[in-house]
């Protein structure tokens, strides 16, 4: 067995049996109080931290990589890692892997799902017909059309791309916006959040999280989008000023919005839960079969390609 491995939070089930299986594995205690002790006994002994980000699970923060004298690499089964100081890997030349790709298509997916939804009130109109409204009140009112609709992506990247050409066949007329224009990009450039907003019907949010996008989507944003404006967000719930959306939805100063992400998962805006044009998803966008299980095949490539060799796969840069 390689020895040296830290759990930090819950893992897809068959990444936690290969790890069991192959690696001396030992797991940080879910209970902050437990960490003093559990720490003084097996810090030493740590080279690579393996965790998925998901809700719940502790930080990998400048103090838990400071309690790690020996860490050398952290294996992040998830494409964001906005959950690890990367400023404080940098200093001590921790290396970061990531699963990019693998993920992609099923976000993507996602993503054009929520807003066809909320455009076409799919799931209020499901709740409509099981209350029985339809026989007492009539038909449910008419919704919004996808096809043709201006979509604004915030964040081009590998899955921003992959939701554009997606929406192509929609014939929906895509702009985007990023920090630079993407050279050879056919869609329409736009240089700030805002002006996207302003010259769209439909925001997608694609963006990766962190201090540099924390709401991004902020209030002035939201009023470009305006009344008749959609939100999706398939990114991180941090990139989204959540107040402000709340009390955009709630006003009637935006249309609606299809949500995958929250501020402080698990916990969601009780002002979000009653409305009829926000659709809600416990953040599943990548929680499919295939894709799980591609995303702890390539975490799994990732730890063993550095236990025995010293690289990574599918490094993430470090500032």
């Amino acid at each position: 067995m390689s020895s040296g491995v830290l759990q930090v939070g819950p893992l897809i089930p068959s990444l936690q049996e290969a790890l069991r299986t192959s690696y001396d594995v030992v797991r940080l205690p879910d209970n902050p109080g437990e960490r003093p002790a559990f720490l003084a006994a097996n810090a030493d002994a740590v080279r690579v931290i393996v965790t998925a980000g998901v809700t719940g699970s502790p930080r990998i923060d400048a103090e838990l990589i400071a309690s790690l004298p020996r860490l050398a690499a952290v294996v992040y089964c998830a494409v964001g890692y906005d959950s690890i100081d990367l400023s404080a890997a940098a200093a001590r030349s921790i290396r970061v892997s990531n699963t990019p790709d693998v993920l992609t298509d099923c976000v993507a997916d996602a993503a054009v799902g929520l807003l066809i939804d909320v455009l076409r009130g799919f799931s209020a109109a499901d709740r409509y017909l099981r209350a029985g409204r339809w026989v007492t009140d009539g038909p449910y009112p008419l919704t919004r059309r996808v096809t043709g609709s201006r979509v604004g992506i915030l964040g081009l990247g590998r899955i921003g791309a992959a939701i554009a050409r997606r929406l192509e066949a929609f014939d929906c007329r895509i702009g985007y916006h990023n920090r630079t224009p993407v050279p050879g990009c056919a869609y329409q450039y736009f240089d700030s959040p805002t002006g996207l907003a302003h010259g769209v019907d439909v925001l997608v949010v694609a963006t990766p999280g962190g201090a540099g996008t924390r709401a991004l989507v902020d209030a002035d944003v939201l009023a470009a989008l305006g009344e008749t404006g959609y939100l999706i967000n398939i990114a991180r719930g941090s990139v989204v000023d959540e107040s402000a959306l709340a009390d955009a939805l709630t006003s009637g100063r935006l249309a609606g919005a299809g949500l995958d992400v929250f501020a402080h998962e698990p916990n969601v805006p009780e002002a979000l839960l009653g409305l009829d044009n926000v659709v809600l998803l416990p953040h599943m966008a990548s929680a499919t079969v295939q894709t799980r299980a591609a995303m702890a095949e390539l975490a799994l490539r990732n730890l063993a390609s550095f236990c025995d060799r010293g690289e990574l796969v599918t490094p993430v840069e470090v500032p």
